[in-house]
């Protein structure tokens, strides 16, 4: 299972420059080319991977059906059930 999720993601990043894995202090394997990044934590499952837009938006995606986009600290979290959250320089929460 560990190898198919680091494969998948490997994957993701074959249609751009061969990207960087590493396993970090944590334990979760981490690739990245510069432009693109994704990973996978063996203790959840969860496989994760980012790309980032011309206008800087940061988006992310999961295995797990969680999207996110962020920029400067600044964002919007969608759940796989629907559950929505955000994050503004003053304020933050669910709904």
């Amino acid at each position: 299972m560990r190898i198919a999720a680091i494969i998948l993601t490997l994957m993701v990043f074959s249609s751009s420059a061969f990207a960087e894995c590493v396993t970090n202090a944590r334990g979760h394997v981490v690739c990245n080319n510069g432009e693109q990044a994704g990973g996978y934590n063996a203790k959840t499952g969860n496989a994760w991977k980012s790309g980032r837009n011309q206008a800087g938006v940061a988006t992310t995606q999961t295995s797990a059906g969680g999207e996110a986009k962020t920029k400067n600290g600044k964002g919007v979290y969608q759940s796989a059930n629907g559950k929505d959250c955000y994050k503004t320089a003053y304020n933050h929460g669910c709904n």
